[in-house]
């Protein structure tokens, strides 16, 4: 078909203000994705925006297997769904209290904040 351009897993931005590091969430309007890469704000970024990756989550956050999980964007962190958080996709382990890893299968969908 010719006006088909990818499969969209692998997302193609400028990075944001402040620039990111390879596998940080990162949040452009309302897409989620793991940068692939560390750039400076303004280059060129490729955003994993499907798959399964251990990201960071807030300390105190008590998430179970299957729970749905945000991106708190000022924070930088993973956490459970709530004002101000980017809804990004589940939980596929257990990650209680103290733990300060998750790990995420992300929804590749559009997000905004709640």
């Amino acid at each position: 078909m010719k006006n088909y351009i990818q499969e969209g897993r692998m997302i193609t931005v400028a990075a944001p203000t402040g620039g990111v590091a390879s596998g940080d969430g990162v949040v452009i309007g309302a897409l989620f994705g793991v940068a692939t890469k560390t750039a400076d704000a303004g280059e060129t970024v490729t955003l994993a925006t499907d798959g399964v990756f251990d990201l960071p989550k807030l300390a105190s956050a008590v998430i179970a297997a299957g729970d749905p999980v945000a991106w708190d964007n000022t924070a930088k962190l993973v956490n459970i769904p709530g004002t101000d958080r980017y809804p990004i996709g589940t939980a596929i382990e257990a990650a209680g209290n103290g733990a300060t890893i998750v790990r995420v299968r992300l929804d590749g969908v559009a997000t905004a904040a709640a």
